[in-house]
């Protein structure tokens, strides 16, 4: 048998519509904050040449003179457009930093101090602009999608085989699909029998055996005979392009992030103009309500999150895990529910040997001896893995002459002058009649993964195949918990008898099976309902939408990601389910160290004012203080960058 292609063959990259909707723009909703992005990309990137263009000024003596003009030209520039949009905000009865900000940049220009205004504006739009760049991928993965989706079927009329475009094709049509070809389409098997690649679908590592009569789902893949099918769904109306759709809309609809600092920012803000308020009435003296304004400039606001992110997303990298922006550091710290893919992520996600089974007399390691001969010829997942099984236990493999593949159902060949098949229960029951009532006697009651065997016509044994359990899963689910992870629900496409099985082997109270992407997505927004803050975790292109709708998506990436990858927010570089734990525990520590410096910063901050008010600090001494509170609320943030954060490391 042909090993299940990675590769489409002529079935691949097309430019799929997304699905229409009445009044809403075909367009991809972030078009137009691509736009926009690329503005909040230049405008940091303005504010630093400023800064830098002063500091050289500075550093050559004929232009000293030249630093502070330098300097205040950049911060009447670039401060402007923040400065608009916080009283916009403001007028809508929105505060957030971005009105902190432009108290802190219009203070600066009368007080002379134009660099720490630039460097207030650097920190704004430096933050808006990571911002946007997370926004952008959204559709990046949805492009990505598209382009692996099918572009033709080969339509067969009138005996003839005709190459049509997907978008071509009809509701009753017959398609064939070669091996190593993606479902065009939602379809039903009409002829011809093989084993089919559902993983990029339903997750799960085990290839579907199609015959005539099975459903197949668009996106899948044929393994290795050719199979006549018959559409059932438009290909812009099956699976694949509902999780296209998924992943755009899933990211559209997710709830823009309240962050550490604008909440702090709604109240301190009013509290700072009343204190102002409250300075003029009772002395009328505005170089009072200068110096509040000084000593309430927003940098433990401003700088006290961000530096303690980019410490904390520092620390998350030496562990491989890569979170994509700070928005997903600040989530990851309130997370409280968990959807765990099966598949991949509490399981091993490729086939292994569990048990063999032997008719008779014939030893275990006999029966893998021969059956390992003949499947050494073929790629196919399953006999790789029975090949794989037999040289783990010191077997010496050989290979078999007289090779015959039976597409779909099995293999058979010649062993040291003996027939050895192995395969389908069909197979060997059409072969070797005599074979069925041997292996009937020692074939289990429940249902699962079978490879038979006979030798000369005479039932062999049953070869066994099952998905591991993750080395460590339970460790990983009590680190979870230790880490404030009230409620885990294990969901996958999976059979729902064999989810329940697995999840009850773990210890996971709540089990979904026979779940589609979008099933998965609705479990993940019942969650979410319950009003927690939701963390999936998935590696195949079956989770992507369920990523995408959750608070925080984390993606294994081990062998390379793909699309959960790109839909996902936090990207494990190494496939180490622990390491979701070490996640949550570099968030949880990050935002604490966050809190205390933004609490610290503001608790001086405010017990300036009270002075300054009455007088007592003048402009220039409060705009000292202000930057030793800085640099305190500095030193304090830099604390997420060491230590910590790892269940073997405390945190």
């Amino acid at each position: 048998m042909p090993p299940i292609p990675q590769s489409c063959g002529q079935a691949t990259s097309p430019e799929i519509s997304p699905v229409s909707t009445p009044g809403r723009s075909s367009e991809p909703p972030h078009a137009a904050g691509r736009a926009i992005g690329r503005g909040h990309r230049a405008l940091p990137a303005l504010t630093l040449a400023f800064i830098v263009g002063g500091l050289i000024a500075l550093a050559w003596p004929p232009a000293r003179a030249w630093a502070d003009r330098i300097w205040m030209t950049g911060l009447v520039l670039c401060g402007a457009p923040v400065v608009w949009r916080a009283a916009r905000d403001a007028i809508a009865g929105r505060f957030a930093t971005d009105l902190v900000a432009s108290l802190a940049i219009i203070t600066a220009i009368p007080l002379g101090e134009p660099l720490a205004g630039l460097i207030v504006v650097l920190m704004q739009t430096g933050g808006e602009s990571l911002e946007r760049y997370a926004e952008g991928r959204a559709s990046a993965a949805v492009r990505e999608l598209e382009r692996d989706a099918p572009r033709t079927g080969h339509r067969l009329t009138a005996g003839r085989v005709q190459d049509v475009p997907v978008e071509s094709i009809d509701v009753g049509d017959l398609l064939l699909v070669r091996p190593g070809e993606m479902i065009p389409c939602d379809a039903v098997v009409v002829e011809g029998r093989s084993h089919v690649d559902t993983s990029r679908i339903s997750g799960e590592p085990l290839p579907l055996n199609a015959g005539p009569g099975t459903r197949l789902l668009s996106g899948t893949v044929n393994a290795e005979g050719a199979l006549t099918i018959r559409a059932t769904a438009l290909a812009g109306e099956s699976q694949y392009a509902r999780i296209v759709e998924l992943v755009r809309t899933a990211q559209a609809s997710r709830a823009p992030l309240q962050r550490v600092a604008d909440r702090y920012a709604a109240w301190f803000t009013p509290v700072t103009l009343a204190v102002c308020l409250v300075a003029w009435l009772w002395s009328g003296d505005p170089v009072r309500v200068l110096a509040v304004l000084v000593v309430a400039t927003p940098c433990p606001l401003i700088l006290a999150t961000p530096v303690a992110i980019i410490g904390g997303i520092n620390r998350a990298a030496r562990r491989q895990i890569i979170v994509r922006s700070g928005g997903a550091l600040e989530t990851l710290a309130r997370v409280r529910s968990v959807a765990l893919d099966k598949t991949g992520t509490v399981t091993i996600g490729l086939p292994r040997v569990s048990r063999v089974l032997v008719a008779g007399e014939w030893p275990e390691s006999e029966l893998l001896r021969l059956a390992s001969a003949v499947e050494e010829s073929s790629g196919h997942l399953l006999a790789r893995t029975l090949v794989d099984e037999a040289r783990e236990r010191g077997i010496a493999v050989t290979r078999a002459g007289e090779i015959v593949e039976f597409p779909g159902r099995g293999v058979e060949g010649i062993v040291e002058g003996r027939v050895v098949t192995v395969g389908a229960r069909s197979l060997l029951r059409e072969r070797h009649p005599s074979s069925d009532a041997d292996l009937g006697a020692i074939e289990p009651a429940e249902p699962g993964l079978r490879a038979y065997v006979a030798v000369d016509g005479r039932a062999a044994g049953i070869v066994e195949y099952a998905d591991a359990l993750r080395p460590g899963i339970r460790e990983f689910l009590e680190s979870l918990r230790e880490q404030g992870v009230v409620r885990t629900v294990l969901v996958s496409g999976d059979h729902a008898g064999h989810t329940r099985r697995i999840a009850d082997q773990v210890g996971i109270t709540e089990a979904r099976g026979d779940l589609l992407p979008a099933q998965k997505v609705d479990v993940v927004r019942e969650l979410a309902a319950g009003g927690d803050t939701v963390l999936m975790v998935g590696d195949g292109t079956n989770d992507a939408p369920a990523l995408s709708a959750a608070h925080v998506g984390v993606a294994l990436a081990g062998h390379g990601g793909g699309i959960a990858a790109e839909a996902a927010d936090v990207v494990l570089l190494i496939d180490e389910p622990g390491r979701v734990a070490d996640a949550l525990s570099i968030g949880r520590r990050t935002m604490r160290i966050a809190h205390q410096s933004i609490l610290v910063g503001l608790g001086l901050s405010a017990t300036a004012m009270v002075f300054a008010a009455l007088g007592m600090i003048p402009p220039l001494a409060g705009a000292l203080l202000q930057e030793g509170i800085d640099v305190a609320v500095i030193m304090n943030a830099l604390r997420a960058s060491v230590g910590g954060g790892s269940r073997r490391t405390g945190g």
